[in-house]
């Protein structure tokens, strides 16, 4: 019996072989974590450019300052698959600056 997570959304990076684990315990959400993100780029851009790997559900850019170091981004897909192979496509220069993109998963939010 997969249960929902609670309302607020939790990031969670850990290797892929303890993800099947934790599916079994919740509906998961499969996506990237950016980091080293050029301040200039949109959240349009980012679905844009990871579009090629699979279908973006959703994309949202934080801390959004003049600090490439503070800005940071995270894209969810519709599958864990496209999710791995836009992982794997890296390194990753998003807008001319190699941004570091690290696997997350995250329960899925009712709400949303």
């Amino acid at each position: 019996n997969i249960e929902a997570a609670p309302k607020n959304r939790v990031f969670i990076s850990l290797p892929k072989k303890y993800m099947a684990g934790l599916s079994q315990c919740y509906a998961l959400d499969h996506g990237l974590l950016i980091t080293e993100l050029d301040p200039n780029i949109s959240e349009k851009y980012l679905i844009s450019y990871f579009k090629e790997w699979g279908q973006i559900t959703k994309c949202k850019i934080k801390n959004n300052s003049n600090s490439s170091k503070n800005c940071l981004a995270d894209v969810w897909f519709s599958t864990e698959e496209e999710a791995d192979r836009a992982h794997w496509a890296g390194p990753h220069c998003i807008g001319g600056t190699e941004s570091n993109v690290s696997r997350i998963v995250s329960p899925k939010i009712q709400d949303e």
